[in-house]
């Protein structure tokens, strides 16, 4: 099957080509708030009245995920470390996900903020905590698409029957890895591996974008320019809660660049190398797809990973592919029992041998990066030892309506997995410039990328 290059700023995020080579039918995302419903699929903690934990649904509407905990960790006058959640769904978007809370239940329930609502909660030994969920429930709608009615319906189809031949889409990280307002994390992540702190710092707090607030530009050109963190704190919008933490921490300690990346939430400072390495997962996948090598026919020297009782890769046990165990690996990758998989570059990675490892050894070398580069002395939270990562994410549960020129998709995917590189398949736009659009119209003046 040939593919199609992308165009735009994707392209900067690694997102270089299409899978599918049928037309796109456009279309706007998240125009509302509610055209992007998002229900975890959760793995229950087992309830326990004498349990140390509070575990409750939580439903937010238009919350990013470190500012719902913080609030929540503010209204229990207790750290934000003490709330668990299994994983960070999309900040525009209507979302119900499980949460711990080290803190007593009737105190969890009394809790009243804005667009929130808590339900079902109940005491558990156990607290929850990243990945401590199966997958997410979507009911997205598409807006203003380029056709409509029956021709709408037939190329929709027409896409999902080409993804239905490799048993899913292409399993790329999606633009809120990298944040959709200002595609920078990678680049951060990318040199704090490097060591170039000063740079990584600057790539965050300073490096304006034309799409932000005019307040938000100026005080990142200021900063950017003349290097005065205490002059420059004033001048950072309040909406910038990150960025005024690494400004204000070096206005008060001046040059200690790794202590500013050092205060931000340890989430968000794994996020930086977690987005770098998203970034070179990306290329890797693009690179298979352009020389039309299979994402569901596995190769000597591809890694595969076991599938679990949950559907889910165990990204624990990486199976190498040989002339040996070919026939064998196939037949389980085609029932589902098994997944190919491409890296997450890290100081323990696991690298393909044969083509595939070619391909990947290809792109490292492009990125000018090696393992040892993921052991970063100054910041613990952001060493990396690296993993494998499906190159090809199931889908399920589809469901398709048709209004006009909307188009109504409901689905289910595995945890890690993103709706938007479902979606990008069938609209074939530039998503960073979609979800900003949204954005702005929302009159939001700063969307910060969203930790996994």
């Amino acid at each position: 099957m040939g593919s199609r290059e992308s165009y735009g700023q994707e392209r900067g995020i690694g997102l270089e080509l299409f899978y599918t080579t049928t037309p796109g039918i456009d279309g706007r995302l998240k125009v509302e708030v509610e055209d992007f419903v998002v229900d975890e699929i959760s793995k229950f903690p087992e309830p326990n009245d004498p349990g140390r934990y509070t575990i409750a649904k939580i439903t937010s509407v238009n919350w990013e995920m470190n500012r719902l905990v913080r609030v929540l960790g503010k209204g229990l006058g207790m750290s934000r470390n003490r709330i668990g959640f299994a994983g960070t769904k999309d900040k525009r978007a209507v979302t119900s996900q499980l949460m711990s809370f080290e803190a007593p239940l009737e105190s969890v329930q009394r809790l009243d903020v804005h667009q929130v609502t808590i339900e079902n909660a109940y005491r558990s030994k156990k607290h929850i905590t990243i990945g401590d969920l199966i997958g997410n429930r979507f009911g997205i709608r598409l807006r203003d698409c380029r056709s409509a009615g029956e021709e709408l319906r037939g190329t929709i189809e027409d896409t999902a029957r080409q993804l239905d031949a490799i048993g899913g889409f292409p399993n790329f990280f999606g633009v809120q890895r990298f944040g959709s307002l200002r595609p920078v994390t990678h680049i951060v992540g990318r040199l704090i591996i490097k060591g170039e702190l000063e740079k990584a710092v600057l790539a965050y707090v300073g490096n304006p974008i034309e799409a932000e607030s005019q307040e938000a530009k100026e005080a990142r050109r200021f900063v950017q320019e003349s290097l005065d963190f205490e002059a420059a704190l004033p001048l950072f919008p309040r909406a910038l809660t990150f960025e005024r933490m690494m400004v204000g921490y070096l206005a008060r300690n001046a040059g200690d660049y790794a202590g500013a990346i050092g205060v931000l939430p340890p989430n968000l400072q794994m996020m930086f190398v977690h987005a770098y390495q998203s970034y070179i997962f990306n290329r890797v996948l693009c690179e298979r797809i352009r020389r039309e090598i299979a994402l569901h026919q596995p190769l000597a020297g591809d890694v595969v990973l076991p599938i679990d009782k949950d559907g889910l890769p165990d990204h624990d046990k990486h199976v190498p592919v040989t002339q040996a165990n070919l026939d064998l690996v196939a037949r389980q990758v085609k029932t589902g029992r098994a997944a190919i998989s491409g890296p997450l570059f890290g100081s323990e990675s696991v690298l393909a041998e044969g083509v595939p490892g070619e391909i990947e050894r290809k792109v490292l070398e492009e990125e000018g990066v090696e393992r040892c580069d993921f052991v970063v002395p100054l910041l613990a939270e952001c060493n990396s030892r690296g993993n494998r990562r499906e190159i090809v994410a199931w889908y399920k549960d589809w469901k398709l309506a048709v209004e006009g020129r909307d188009a109504l998709v409901s689905f289910a995917l595995g945890k890690g997995c993103y709706a938007t590189s479902l979606l990008r398949e069938f609209m074939k736009v530039d998503l960073i410039d979609a979800d900003r659009a949204a954005y702005i119209q929302a009159h939001q003046e700063e969307e910060e990328p969203v930790p996994e």
